[in-house]
């Protein structure tokens, strides 16, 4: 029999390892073309937001942000970010899968819909009950 073997993670054929040497802007160009531009024109941005991250980190620190239009990059693989849904910061775990997409992908901003039983006077049946 043939042993199985965890399938190695790759980008565009190139392992994290690889990925997490290059340059923000060379990693840029591996993306499609939206996240391309995004990145290009905010890698400032990124670069300086995985500096702070790294800092955090080193000071057991969680990271918090409210960016989420930021584009994930390799840098920031393995950490958690707590990402701002408008309400509260929700922990995404980064992995290698999320490159490319943006944080605020992973931070839902509207909740499942829960939908309950029906109040008093809501039904026709209820109204019964409702006038005693």
């Amino acid at each position: 029999m043939a042993e199985i073997t965890k399938k190695q993670f790759k980008f565009r054929g190139k392992t994290l390892e690889e990925l997490k040497a290059m340059d923000v802007r060379e990693f840029a160009k591996l993306l499609r073309s939206r996240q391309r531009r995004s990145v290009l024109r905010q890698f400032q941005k990124v670069e300086e937001f995985v500096n702070r991250a790294k800092v955090k980190l080193s000071k057991k620190k969680p990271i918090k942000t409210h960016l989420r239009n930021l584009v994930i990059v390799p840098q920031m693989v393995g950490m958690r970010i707590q990402v701002y849904n408008g309400k509260e910061f929700m922990a995404v775990d980064i992995v290698g899968e999320m490159l490319g997409h943006v944080l605020g992908e992973f931070a839902l901003t509207r909740g499942k819909v829960k939908h309950g039983s029906a109040g008093v006077g809501a039904t026709k049946g209820t109204r019964a009950k409702s006038k005693h």
